[in-house]
């Protein structure tokens, strides 16, 4: 795993490079949220408000708004909508109620139209109403309304009653007829004192009142997620799930980026490291196929974790690299003895900086350039070469294949005696005319099988 920080320079660097990748996943992440759009209708979602006169506790508005979404509530809603489509199940999940500011109890319905999310709306603050004033008369049907009215003419008659029985009495003239005048009188104001309190102790008279704040809007738009919503929700998805991807892979790659840890994985010492032209085209694999042909379109042929090339000096300068490669090269290989060179298979960078090599050591032919493949690796057998050269570039291999083409050296009998590393520069404009290097073409490069080595 590497332990590099992932920094916006990386997140920069995907998008840069892997933009047409990122836009191609971003509109099929649109299709899919339209496909979802599809699959599941838009929903339209009414509200309408019950205003809850008195003084009630927060407590209590979260209990009514439990009893305002509760199965005996929603059942009688469903009984008088009588919509055969919708079961009371789900229509239980389409009624919610909220406590707002004010005592007022919110209640939304969703349904399939404008117009059906108005009626269950509508139904819902309705039956919800009455049911709580059910409740709150603590009786049923008729008995509720006539009980305390049939009470209060009860105490009316028997007020009346004792005003005749007070005006039949003798006005006075007797002890025994003042003292009954006195307890009639007593009678009716105890009598009055207690529809009084009744009527203050009467939930009906307080919390029953509900009102409905009229009828719920009729919705001009559909409810959350809508269609639009949607297609920007996956596209905005795959998109990210794409950039997390890149970033997950680039932290579990195990490919060896420094010198040092290069040349540990082949067990030899490093010779140098030297400079090839950037140039992207030259270094996206080769063939036509409908699969190279898309991973062309898309940008994933060539990598994008590597970092950007830095400007390198003009081509004197990297001639010069490559001649002090070539003087250490020598130092290695007693006259008349020469090097097999190994690049492997896939490796373009490497391919030319080999190729390089050989033109800058035409002079004195000590070099044999091979291609290995990595998966498994086969290098000649040892004819008058005096140890093997493996060319290579940084960032493209991991610890186990090199470890593999090592194995294949020393099964050829092919001591690797030097490492070289290639990178990838910004080349400045020439300053000496003449054919470049880099359109040199390795004359003595050997590609195909070759006899002996082992896997």
């Amino acid at each position: 795993m590497s332990d590099d920080t992932i920094r916006l320079v990386t997140i920069g660097r995907i998008l840069r490079r892997r933009w047409r990748l990122l836009a191609a996943l971003a509109v099929v992440g649109a299709l899919v949220g339209y496909g979802a759009s599809v699959v599941f209708p838009p929903r339209y979602t009414a509200s309408a408000s019950v205003l809850l006169p008195g003084q009630w506790e927060e407590r209590e508005l979260l209990t009514q708004a439990e009893i305002a979404t509760s199965s005996t509530v929603v059942d009688r809603v469903a009984a008088k909508l009588g919509w055969t489509d919708v079961s009371g199940a789900e229509l239980r999940e389409r009624v919610t109620a909220k406590a707002a500011d004010g005592n007022i109890i919110t209640i939304s319905g969703t349904a399939d139209t404008p117009e059906r999310a108005q009626r269950l709306s509508d139904q819902a603050a309705q039956q919800f109403v009455d049911f709580a004033a059910r409740i709150a008369g603590g009786s049923t049907g008729s008995e509720a309304a006539t009980g305390p009215e049939a009470l209060r003419k009860k105490v009316e008659e028997t007020d009346r009653r004792i005003t005749d029985l007070a005006n039949a009495a003798d006005p006075g003239r007797t002890v025994e007829s003042v003292q009954a005048r006195t307890a009639l009188e007593k009678l009716r104001t105890s009598l009055e004192e207690a529809m009084t309190k009744l009527d203050e102790a009467d939930p009906a008279t307080d919390k029953a009142g509900m009102v409905v704040m009229g009828p719920a809007a009729r919705p001009t738009g559909e409810a959350p997620p809508t269609r639009m919503q949607l297609i920007v929700a996956g596209a905005l998805l795959f998109f990210l799930l794409a950039v997390i991807g890149h970033l997950v892979a680039a932290r579990m790659n195990r490919r060896l980026r420094t010198e040092p840890e290069i040349a540990a994985a082949l067990g030899s010492a490093l010779l140098g490291t030297v400079d090839v032209p950037d140039d992207r085209r030259a270094h996206r694999p080769e063939g036509g196929s409908p699969r190279a042909l898309i991973r062309r379109l898309l940008g994933v042929d060539t990598r994008w974790d590597i970092p950007t090339p830095q400007r390198s000096g003009d081509e004197a300068g990297r001639r010069i690299r490559y001649g002090r490669v070539c003087a250490r090269i020598r130092g290695l290989v007693p006259a008349p003895g020469r090097l097999l060179v190994v690049v492997p298979d896939g490796d373009e960078i490497a391919r030319q900086a080999a190729g390089q090599l050989v033109a800058e050591a035409e002079s004195d032919p000590l070099l044999r350039v091979v291609e290995v493949s990595v998966d498994r690796p086969t290098v000649p057998d040892r004819d008058s070469e005096s140890g093997a050269l493996v060319v290579l570039s940084a960032g493209s291999w991991t610890a186990e294949e090199l470890a593999g083409i090592a194995e294949a050296c020393a099964d050829g009998r092919h001591e690797v005696v030097g490492v070289v590393v290639a990178g990838t520069v910004r080349a400045r404009p020439t300053r000496s005319a003449g054919p470049s290097p880099d359109d040199v073409t390795p004359a003595l490069a050997v590609r195909g099988p070759a006899t002996g080595g082992s896997a």
